[in-house]
């Protein structure tokens, strides 16, 4: 399915969304006292930074996969760092659950690890011990990280320039 067959829809995701939506995540979770945080390259990096500075925990690795080129999911999942252990008491953090593929292999490297994503959508959703907001399964999310603000000129200084070219000025 091509990418502009899958994604119906776009969420963007502000900074300020984003950190609301992951202290929201973390309040469930205090509580818990977690050996560290093992975040999925590349999605779930910056959300691992701030689950941990909402957390106190300082202790933070990565599992770095690939599974897709821009927009496009791949059929498999590519582990290129793996980690040590089983999970056991760390919390695994991705951005985003979307058809599970990533997420069934992760899970099948760390079992009983506690996995938590900021979305999901509906396919992978079951793969996740907790999640934030779902999220439609044509749903394109747009992060601030993917994102930039650019400067948008005025309409009358657009329209200045269009009628200068047509005056040869």
């Amino acid at each position: 399915m091509a990418k502009s067959d899958r994604y119906q829809q776009y969420f963007t995701v502000s900074w300020d969304q984003l950190h609301r939506d992951v202290r929201e995540l973390c309040e469930p979770l205090l509580h818990h006292h977690f050996k560290g945080i093992v975040a999925i390259a590349r999605g779930g990096l910056i959300p691992a930074g701030l689950i941990a500075r909402e957390l106190d925990i300082r202790l933070v690795d990565s599992l770095c996969v690939k599974s897709y080129d821009n927009m496009e999911q791949h059929d498999d999942v590519e582990v290129l760092k793996g980690v040590d252990h089983d999970g056991e008491g760390w919390l695994l953090v991705d951005d985003l659950v979307d058809t599970g593929k990533t997420a069934a292999a992760v899970r099948r490297m760390l079992p009983k690890a506690h996995f938590i994503t900021i979305y999901a959508k509906p396919e992978g959703r079951a793969l996740v011990d907790q999640y934030h907001t779902e999220v439609g399964q044509d749903c394109w999310i747009q992060f601030p990280w993917d994102t930039g603000f650019s400067y948008v000129e005025p309409l009358v200084e657009r329209h200045r320039r269009a009628d200068a070219g047509k005056s040869g000025v």
